[in-house]
């Protein structure tokens, strides 16, 4: 539903082959530029890592590579691009559970992306002191969560073979 007129096929070989080479061609060379340039000392990114501040270091070293401008305004593109489409993906599919088809309502779709975007406003706000705390709430309620979740490890393939075979992906069982 999320990604409509794309095969299974087309989906598998996007997500899993495709988006990891990508991620380790992308960190190979952002990462290996920024060894090389702390190494010969082009760049100093000691004090960034050592503070947690990796967009910083991360926008210093595309700021070092050739085109160096460029890249940072592509990193902040695609920055951008990445939390916008994960913050609709994710509000389409809170909406979807909620209402139970596959059309939410658009008000109650915008209800779910503004108050994400609320919750993040409010957590840069309180600084990384409270974030610290939590994240330490979510480690310890996702103990009882995933038990909640551990049935769907067993029922996601059924429901997942069955809806294939409503949709004539698969012969059915005789």
């Amino acid at each position: 539903r999320i990604s409509r007129g794309r095969s299974v096929r087309e989906m598998i070989l996007a997500v899993a082959v495709l988006a990891p080479i990508a991620t380790t061609v992308w960190f190979t060379l952002l990462g290996g530029s920024g060894i090389h340039y702390q190494l010969t000392g082009a760049i100093d990114l000691t004090e960034a890592l050592n503070n947690f501040q990796f967009d910083v270091a991360t926008l210093t070293v595309a700021q070092a590579l050739p085109g160096g401008t460029l890249m940072a305004m592509a990193i902040l593109l695609l920055t951008t691009i990445f939390v916008a489409t994960t913050g609709d993906s994710m509000s389409y599919a809170i909406a979807v559970v909620g209402s139970g088809h596959d059309e939410p309502n658009p008000l109650i779709r915008a209800f779910w992306g503004i108050a994400m975007a609320l919750m993040a406003a409010i957590l840069l706000y309180m600084g990384s002191g409270q974030i610290s705390v939590l994240q330490q709430f979510i480690v310890i309620t996702a103990i009882p969560v995933s038990l909640v979740l551990l049935p769907s490890l067993w029922t996601g393939p059924k429901a997942a073979y069955a809806m294939a075979r409503e949709q004539g992906l698969i012969e059915p069982r005789d």
